[in-house]
């Protein structure tokens, strides 16, 4: 498939999306389900326009997911306000640790003794399916940065969180292939490398880096008025380009980096707000795009420049910009890889990943939370929901990417490349019809009982 047919598909689905979306909102399906179903009929089950195997593009394939993983962490941690230490970020902290963990041992268990594949192949694929998405899982994520629900907060933070402690597992079982067995040696190596010093160093690096960036940021917005002027999308992505490339340094994991540096910003907007309940982005509500500048310009005249001059008003102005520029970004880049993978899947479709997910949907990960999420954190109602909504996607095509062009030989990916990529397929086809249902009921649910974490932690 050339350039142009590729412009052509493209611009097609962005237009029907454009001018049906007054009417696509009104689906009981993800805009992700969507762009699947149009992207499979291009592919060999419909036109053939692309018959192209996963292995020929892996290489762009890498660093395409990786710049839309990288997007969506930095904006998840910006939208993540509460304390650190708030009962909300509790269920996230157990879902990307201990439940990623044995949903990992789960699929590698499940591999090794339905499919008969080895070990280090049958990690790998657990390690690759684990994460939940940042990008696809948007929708069941927290709706701005008041939202505190423990549902909402644990799914937004452990997609933050996992995309990174994931990889050291990726590579757990690429070293496993490698070395074909078990060794204190090379076992011994990767935990202090890869877990205990990459972990902690790249959120610390990304937090720090996040938190002094957006301080200075908001200062000499503040200090010399010009914040309706300044080119904070150009903030963002420095921030993301630093942070990442620090962290990989150090040695450290660049997407917890990036992610923490999220955080970092959010808390220098709410060191400038004094530590108000009220986002600072609240207060410039009206912000819009300026045509003459090429910039931002508020849409309510009465922010005149010694308004614009406060800290907290700069504060708003700049995540009010990243948000909607981060907004846009992803948006875009899930249109782009979601038509790819429908069109890939028609090319790799496995059967044996019905079972696979059939497994990891409705066995795996509701059993991990239901058996490690402690009920002060979710009810059980909540953590069914949770333990549901472990969206699979961008993030399981990143680190399929990265296992094909860091050292796997073809014959190896035979298996890997068509059960991750139907199981990713069969994600967003089977939580795509079912999440907006489910949070609508979920939804009803809270306004008629009175929920524990609306108000527990506040302040």
């Amino acid at each position: 498939m050339t350039f142009i047919e590729w412009m052509a598909v493209l611009g097609v689905l962005l237009l029907i999306l454009a001018l049906a979306s007054a009417y696509l909102r009104w689906l009981p399906v993800t805009t992700s389900l969507i762009y699947l179903g149009f992207g499979v009929p291009i592919g060999e089950l419909g036109i053939g326009l692309w018959e192209m195997d996963f292995l020929l593009i892996a290489s762009w394939m890498e660093h395409l997911t990786e710049v839309a993983v990288l997007v969506s962490l930095f904006i998840s941690g910006l939208k993540l306000r509460m304390p650190l230490r708030h009962p909300a970020w509790k269920s996230a902290y157990v879902l990307a640790g201990p439940v990623m963990l044995a949903c990992i041992a789960g699929v590698a268990l499940l591999c090794h003794h339905l499919f008969g594949l080895s070990w280090g192949v049958s990690v790998l694929i657990g390690a690759i399916l684990a994460p939940t998405d940042p990008v696809l899982a948007s929708l069941v994520q927290v709706n701005n940065a008041r939202d505190d629900d423990r549902v909402r907060y644990g799914l937004s933070g452990e997609a933050g969180f996992n995309d990174g402690t994931a990889f050291p597992f990726v590579v757990f079982g690429l070293l496993l292939i490698e070395q074909e067995t078990l060794a204190a040696g090379w076992v011994a190596e990767w935990a202090l490398h890869r877990v205990l010093w990459a972990v902690p160093a790249g959120l610390l690096l990304g937090f720090l880096l996040g938190k002094l960036v957006g301080r200075l940021a908001i200062y000499l917005r503040a200090r010399h008025a010009d914040t309706a002027m300044s080119p904070n999308d150009s903030l963002a992505l420095a921030l993301i380009a630093l942070a990442y490339v620090g962290a990989e340094l150090i040695g450290a994991w660049g997407f917890l980096a990036v992610f923490a540096a999220g955080l970092g910003l959010r808390h220098a907007e709410m060191r400038a707000a004094h530590q108000s309940e009220t986002p600072s982005e609240e207060l410039v509500v009206g912000v819009v795009p300026h045509a003459a500048e090429g910039g931002m310009a508020p849409r309510d005249l009465s922010l005149d420049a010694g308004e614009i001059a406060k800290p907290r008003v700069a504060a708003g102005v700049l995540l009010g910009d990243i948000l909607a520029f981060g907004g846009q970004i992803e948006r875009a880049l899930e249109v782009l890889l979601v038509t790819l993978l429908g069109v890939l899947v028609s090319v790799h479709w496995d059967w044996r990943a019905v079972p696979l997910a059939l497994a990891l949907f409705l066995v795996i990960r509701p059993l991990c939370v239901l058996l490690l999420m402690p009920r002060r954190y979710l009810d059980r109602p909540q953590q069914l929901l949770a333990g549901w909504f472990g969206i699979r996607g961008i993030g399981s095509l990143y680190y399929l990417s990265y296992a094909i062009t860091h050292g796997l030989l073809p014959s190896e990916t035979d298996d890997l490349i068509p059960l991750v990529l139907s199981v990713v397929a069969l994600s967003i086809l089977i939580h795509g019809l079912s999440t907006q249902p489910l949070l609508s009921r979920y939804e009803r649910r809270r306004g008629s009982t009175a929920m524990p974490d609306a108000t527990e932690g506040k302040g």
